[in-house]
């Protein structure tokens, strides 16, 4: 079996959930164009997996229906390279849906290669400058707080900054699935961002994600804003200069403050965190506040 460096997915990857929420993910990082489309694959209340180095794709939706069918992590690893002539060519991460991890390097990945797992989560790399990146991932990970794509995307970035791919940078994505969890609640795809082809793809998926959890996110009960006094004046004046309201200051909710504030909603895409009458979500506000100055 022959390869060459120029069709090897060079990669680093973490592949994790969280027992909290169920949410299963993975982040990646890579010098190859749109790694989003190769590496990454989850499936809600299922598990995850990371197909790199010589990435055998067919790992993913093979994996997901083996782990769907009650097989373990490391059962499903043992299965995809039993029946794989290419095994020690192959990377993989695998984390199913009750927290059971797994990871492989094959022995003929190109150095440094090699991964580490626990409870939760695997990481792996191949082709990276030091074993650093792969262990600074698993440390940041394990001590950061907030979401798991938050934790995902600071793991990334920690194992960049410490190494990373020895061949540069290129392209990196996120794929976190719960079920429900997209948008709408349709489907699983919680969040599903790529940077397919960037100068450093790890802090433009960190400024992508900023927006995703801006517009796509669900209101923070604990940020819900009433409606009323300085606030809701506050509001009739922004809607007014956005263009939005051109009725009267009211003091009390009206229909027609209801119907400017829905518009401003809709157009600007907060359809997630559309509030109950005479209530706005706290993100929203602040983000009407920030375009009012500007």
């Amino acid at each position: 079996m022959r390869h060459t460096l120029e069709n090897v997915v060079a990669t680093f990857s973490i592949v994790a959930r969280d027992p909290e929420t169920g949410e299963l993910g993975v982040a990646v990082q890579s010098k190859f164009l749109a790694v989003g489309a190769v590496v990454p694959w989850a499936r809600g209340g299922v598990g995850a997996i990371a197909t790199q180095s010589w990435a055998n794709t067919s790992f993913g939706p093979k994996g997901l229906q083996m782990l769907e069918d009650g097989l373990s992590a490391q059962e499903t690893l043992e299965r995809l390279l039993a029946e794989d002539e290419g095994r020690e060519y192959r990377q993989v991460g695998i984390v199913d849906s009750r927290g059971g991890s797994a990871t492989f390097t094959g022995k003929e990945c190109f150095p440094w290669a090699g991964g580490v797992s626990g409870p939760n989560y695997a990481c792996q790399g191949n082709i990276l400058v030091n074993k650093e990146t792969v262990t600074e991932m698993e440390r940041v990970f394990l001590e950061s707080k907030g979401d798991l794509a938050t934790r995902l995307l600071l793991a990334l970035d920690a194992a960049g900054e410490a190494g990373g791919d020895s061949r540069g940078k290129q392209s990196a994505a996120i794929l976190v699935v719960k079920c429900g969890g997209g948008y709408g609640g349709f489907n699983d795809r919680y969040v599903d961002l790529r940077v397919d082809d960037h100068p450093d793809p790890i802090k433009e998926l960190i400024r992508l994600h900023k927006l995703y959890r801006l517009y796509f996110y669900k209101t923070d009960p604990s940020r819900l804003v009433k409606v009323e006094g300085d606030v809701m004046l506050e509001i009739i004046a922004a809607l007014t200069k956005l263009g939005y309201y051109s009725g009267q200051p009211v003091s009390d909710w009206s229909p027609e403050l209801q119907d400017a504030l829905m518009r401003y909603y809709l157009t600007e895409n907060f359809d997630e965190r559309i509030a109950e009458e005479g209530y706005i979500d706290g993100e929203v506000l602040d983000f009407m506040r920030k375009q009012v100055r500007d």
